[in-house]
């Protein structure tokens, strides 16, 4: 009966009756076992404990020391690990997504692997080399989960760019973007052409190591979209921190003139937009009306942002503007406002733009739901919607239910790669985890009515 709704669905054109609002009660939690629940309550609890969070690595290097890492383990893959990641192996991934799947849900696989910004600078190439490989498995992996098709017929897959290219030289390429503004040495049409011929680029602010690595960085970048293109699996990439980000973005518009052509069939390379900076609907709007001029398919994730403490501490260090917005309602505007305008660019030009709307709260859920109603866009077409692994499950599970395309990022790996890439996560998204009440409330609810009957 669902795949027959999401086949009717699909074919939606003019809103027809009135608007029924989906209802985040958490009646969809019938599909879960009460083991399930009660873990999600546990974990989630858990988490909103600001100590746990902040202390994250320190106590469970402690918890090794004391337990055994035998022990430690298994405490931890039934709790943190088991809550919000995929598993270690391919056969436990494929299990989870089987039962994603049976929920109405889909995969976005997520590699936990990044630079962070204040880590030692790596010496050669190999790291970053051993991660393209990392990357290209993904990408097979992506593609073996999926059998039935999503957006527009592809799967789904997350990119760190940190992973592939050192944030020293993007924090470097970000500086003299700013400085130089639209500067030809870093056009993104000579990016792209580099990537495309191999052949050497020099760039005159960078030294022959920096340039040498700007080149190995960019053919990595081709060589996995260019896999990820043959596979049919869409790269959806990160944002990160603000003093690198101008950097992501210029190599994400170099990949999108060589990836996001019409004869490519769609946006193959999307670019992740932060609505808590300031600049974002602005940033938005220009690079939608670039991709428009440029006949560019356009992909967007579209995220409220998970670096705002980190943000102003810098801003406040740095002594420079804080580019955030000033509070969660101004926040909550400005995704409200990106929403409103990437929705109406997708009722436009149909399945040359794409959206993501990444988000766990309900109310911009339910204005991207009716808005698309109101402007007859299909609920399994070119606006998806995403949220994390074992968070949101109210939220998700409604809108699979109802025949909306819903991802759930899923990181995956073994202990040692995860649970690092999992507390800095949890950190970046403090308010996330802190504000999920109406989450664990609603667990519990539907706990109580199982146990007492």
């Amino acid at each position: 009966m669902l795949r027959t709704c999401r086949a009717l669905c699909s074919q939606a054109g003019p809103p027809t009756g009135n608007w029924q609002p989906l209802h985040f009660d958490g009646s969809a939690f019938h599909l879960k076992s009460t083991a399930e629940l009660a873990r999600a309550l546990l974990v989630l609890r858990l988490c909103a404990w600001p100590p746990l969070v902040t202390h994250g690595l320190a106590l469970q290097a402690w918890s090794r020391r004391l337990l055994g890492s035998r022990l430690s383990g298994a405490i931890l893959r039934a709790s943190m690990y088991g809550q919000f990641v995929a598993g270690e192996t391919t056969e436990e991934v494929k299990t989870c997504v089987r039962q994603l799947q049976g929920f109405g849900l889909r995969p976005l696989v997520a590699v936990p692997i990044e630079e962070e910004p204040d880590s030692a600078p790596k010496t050669g190439e190999s790291w970053y080399e051993d991660n393209l490989n990392t990357m290209m498995r993904c990408v097979d992996l992506s593609r073996g989960l999926v059998e039935t098709s999503g957006p527009a017929g592809n799967s789904l897959m997350q990119l760190r760019v940190t992973a592939l290219t050192s944030t020293r030289l993007c924090k470097e390429l970000t500086s003299w973007t700013r400085r130089s503004g639209s500067s030809s040495e870093l056009r993104p049409e000579r990016l792209a052409e580099a990537m495309d011929s191999g052949h050497s680029l020099q760039v005159s602010f960078l030294d022959a190591k920096q340039n040498q690595h700007l080149q190995a960085s960019l053919s990595r970048l081709h060589r996995v979209a260019q896999h990820a293109r043959a596979q049919h699996v869409r790269l959806l990439v990160d944002a990160e921190y603000t003093f690198i980000n101008p950097a992501l973005s210029l190599l994400v518009a170099a990949l999108a003139l060589r990836w996001n052509t019409p004869r490519e069939g769609g946006p193959w390379v999307w670019n992740t937009y932060q609505a808590y900076l300031q600049d974002t609907h602005e940033r938005l709007r220009r690079d939608a009306e670039f991709a428009h001029r440029a006949g560019l398919a356009f992909g967007v994730k579209l995220v409220r942002g998970a670096y705002l403490e980190k943000e102003r501490m810098m801003a406040q260090l740095q002594g420079t503007k804080d580019p955030t917005q000033h509070d969660y309602e101004a926040t909550s505007q400005s995704y409200s406002r990106c929403l409103e305008l990437m929705l109406n660019h997708v009722s436009h030009h149909g399945p040359m733009y794409q959206l993501m709307v990444a988000s766990h709260n309900e109310e911009s859920v339910h204005q991207a739901t009716k808005r698309m109603w109101e402007l007859g866009i299909p609920l399994d077409g070119p606006v998806c919607f995403g949220q994390l692994l074992g968070m949101c499950d109210h939220v998700s599970l409604a809108l699979g239910q109802a025949g909306y395309a819903v991802y759930k990022s899923i990181p995956y790996g073994s202990l040692e790669e995860v649970i690092p890439y999992l507390i800095r996560r949890a950190q970046e998204n403090r308010s996330v985890l802190q504000g999920a009440r109406r989450e664990r409330s609603l667990l519990s609810q539907e706990l109580r009515c199982r146990l007492l009957g």
